[in-house]
């Protein structure tokens, strides 16, 4: 059964950074899609980062791009979320998200990001 565990949320001032981590356990193979989507209040939920599976390349959406890196440990099935210059419309639940091809498969439990002065 595969599990994903997000721990690393929590309260940030603009401007600020913060790291979410992910243990992704359960999957059969080594070969799976990794990455994170966030909802935020009011909002449908928004693929924000996505390591595929089949050939190693990360997407990210344009509301994050160049501020969010993806990374990724295959050795300890982990990955994070290094998030900087953090805006008040980056506050959301942050859910790690996986997958056999894609990150649209399996969410964890999601963690809460507060951007606020």
């Amino acid at each position: 059964q595969v599990q994903l565990v997000e721990s690393g949320g929590g309260l940030v001032q603009p401007g600020g950074s913060l790291r979410l981590s992910c243990a992704a356990s359960g999957f059969t193979s080594r070969y799976y899609a990794l990455g994170w989507s966030r909802q935020a209040p009011g909002k449908g939920r928004e693929e924000i980062s996505c390591m595929s599976s089949s050939d190693g390349n990360t997407y990210y959406a344009e509301s994050v791009k160049g501020r969010f890196t993806l990374l990724r440990d295959n050795a300890e099935n982990m990955v994070y979320l290094q998030m900087n210059n953090l805006k008040p419309e980056d506050t959301a639940v942050y859910y790690c998200a996986a997958g056999d091809l894609w990150c649209d498969d399996y969410w964890g439990q999601g963690t809460q990001v507060t951007v606020s002065s």
